[in-house]
């Protein structure tokens, strides 16, 4: 299944690590399902459309998904707080209201904390997370000081990270520095305490890991050296996508482009920590826009369109090599979707990294020789009805698909069938065909139509905001579930 973290039922306005994640791990169990895909898991802001693909660190976590039943069970939140938080909606996330409501209360906490002697673990994560964890908690410090400017936008010698301002801030803003690394300990213990019920129960967790970070970032105000930027930290040459079929001006995503040569020299030292940590956290990770670490579309910084790009090769080979010999195991799946090139399909054959095959993809013209067919599926793949940038199934077919692919839909069936049951005739497709893995999003699973639509790739707003409600995960979705699972041999 895949579902977000932020989807999760919770009665606090955003699913969180609580109760409700344990409820769906136990669903999955039952259902006899192995695999969880959540998407990233790192702070969101309300500047980037709380996108969890655009956070301020690729390695810490996201506060707003500390579950307050959780600190109450450990004592460090009473009934009377809880009691405290506003009613939100059970259906959708308002993530202003939900950061006005859970902040005063992981405050609340750290006063008590910070006046008590810290547990025994508290020092062990500082120390075994010392690598980002405080430029990180430093970086939220200074961007509160400044009241939210772009670290590029701070005085000079923060910007340049001289010794002498960086120490003078640390001391300044101690407690500020110290209450973001509280609030990073509570998330991965609770986190670390999820994955390990999800292992008791037999269900793997998979990560997602964006191949690039944003500009205003604790990482690139960490290690501006690894990124192609100017000499005041704004990027020379920014990502994206070319021009194509669906897109005459490309994809222009603004993020900065890494320094290549400079990684390599250093034996890919971030790369390698940033792996270190997801393996950590994840069973498995799926790797964003795989494509761009053998060439990567590379955008001058000043245009407003992707058109004046160019293909640039990265180290590839020797990238991946570096990673292998430091992580003899590495369970990557390979995001693999758009226009591919040989070179790309041979770097994920040489490693063995499985790609994606999605569904919706599958009845255009090229039907019936579409790669994302399942009678065209290597073994040696992961299917999707969908993902977080699609349609849910049921919306595609409804609102997107042209009357030729509904009808090439009705042919690769054998019959026509309702909208309400097309989602599962899909999974069923899925499920019987040789793809080592099947992800299936929640709403597909439910059948939901465009309303339940998790992200509308380009647009800023709206997105990323579809919660499950508990009575949703009945008995006897399920029971239907795990029937098909067990009918060709998944469970």
């Amino acid at each position: 299944m895949l579902l977000h973290i932020s989807s999760l039922p919770s009665p606090h306005g955003v699913g969180d690590l609580g109760p409700g994640a344990y409820r769906f791990v136990d669903f999955l169990a039952e259902a006899k399902q192995g695999f969880w895909q959540i998407l990233p898991l790192g702070p969101t802001d309300p500047a980037h459309g709380n996108s969890p693909y655009l956070s301020s660190s690729a390695f810490a976590g996201n506060p707003l998904f500390i579950s307050l039943e959780l600190l109450k069970e450990e004592g460090l939140l009473s009934g009377a707080d809880l009691q405290e938080m506003p009613t939100l909606p059970a259906e959708g996330v308002d993530y202003p209201r939900v950061l006005a409501s859970k902040a005063p209360l992981l405050h609340r906490v750290w006063q008590a904390f910070k006046g008590n002697k810290p547990p025994w673990d508290y020092k062990a994560f500082v120390e075994s997370n010392s690598y980002w964890l405080q430029d990180y908690c430093l970086f939220k410090a200074l961007k509160a000081r400044f009241g939210g400017l772009p670290w590029n936008r701070w005085p000079a010698a923060l910007r340049r990270r001289e010794r002498d301002a960086l120490e003078e801030a640390r001391q300044q803003l101690s407690e500020e520095v110290e209450r973001e690394a509280f609030l990073q300990y509570l998330f991965f213990k609770q986190w670390r305490a999820l994955k390990a019920y999800c292992e008791s129960k037999g269900v793997q967790v998979i990560g997602d890991l964006p191949i690039y970070v944003t500009q205003d970032s604790a990482d690139v105000w960490a290690h501006p050296e690894i990124f192609k930027l100017d000499g005041e930290g704004r990027p020379q040459v920014v990502a994206g996508v070319p021009p194509d079929y669906f897109s005459r001006t490309g994809q222009r995503w603004g993020n900065p482009l890494y320094r290549w040569e400079e990684l390599q020299r250093r034996r890919y030292d971030w790369w390698v920590e940033r792996m270190r940590h997801n393996l950590g956290l994840f069973d498995l990770v799926r790797v964003d826009h795989f494509r761009g670490f053998v060439a990567y579309w590379e955008i001058p910084a000043g245009d407003r369109d992707a058109r004046r790009g160019r293909w640039v090769e990265a180290p590839a080979e020797d990238f991946f090599e570096e990673l292998q010999r430091r992580f003899p195991v590495l369970p990557i799946i390979a995001e693999d979707l758009g226009v591919i090139t040989p070179d790309v399909r041979e770097v994920m054959a040489r490693f063995g990294f499985p790609g994606m095959k999605i569904l919706q993809f599958a009845f255009g013209e090229d039907f019936p020789r579409s790669p994302y067919l399942p009678h065209n599926f290597p073994r040696n793949c992961v299917a999707y009805t969908g993902t977080h940038d699609n349609n849910t199934v049921r919306g595609w077919f409804e609102g997107e698909a042209s009357p030729e692919e509904r009808g090439r839909v009705f042919r690769y069936l054998g019959r026509e069938v309702p909208p309400e049951e097309l989602p599962w005739e899909l999974i069923r497709l899925l499920m019987m065909s040789v793809a080592d893995g099947v992800i299936i999003p929640m709403q597909d699973l439910l059948g939901l139509g465009e309303e339940a639509r998790m992200n509308r790739p380009a647009h800023k707003e709206g997105n990323w905001r579809w919660r499950i409600r508990e009575g949703q995960m009945s008995a006897d979705l399920r029971n239907r579930l795990r029937d098909l699972t067990e009918i060709y041999g998944r469970g």
